[in-house]
């Protein structure tokens, strides 16, 4: 349920700035996965791939760089680092 809920925020946030760049297509999305966040960079893009398809965001590329610092302030979150549109 974790997964669930995370993925349809980031997923509402990405269609958010692709609308925003009036953008075709999403083409790559890079994420921060906190030590916390329960979430391998392999876990995160399974889930990814799920939560994108038949949105604007079916078919980019994904960059998930995992932290082992447990005690970074964000590190039981997933943070949108950067996305690259095309317009």
């Amino acid at each position: 349920m974790h997964e669930a809920t995370l993925m349809k925020g980031l997923m509402r946030r990405i269609e958010e700035i692709a609308r925003d760049q009036e953008a075709v297509r999403v083409v790559s999305v890079s994420v921060w996965l906190g030590a916390l966040s329960h979430m391998s960079p392999g876990h995160f893009a399974e889930h990814f791939e799920e939560a994108a398809a038949g949105t604007i965001a079916a078919g980019a590329s994904l960059s998930a760089t995992a932290s082992d610092d447990v005690h970074h302030a964000n590190a039981q979150d997933v943070l949108l680092e950067s996305i690259e549109v095309e317009t």
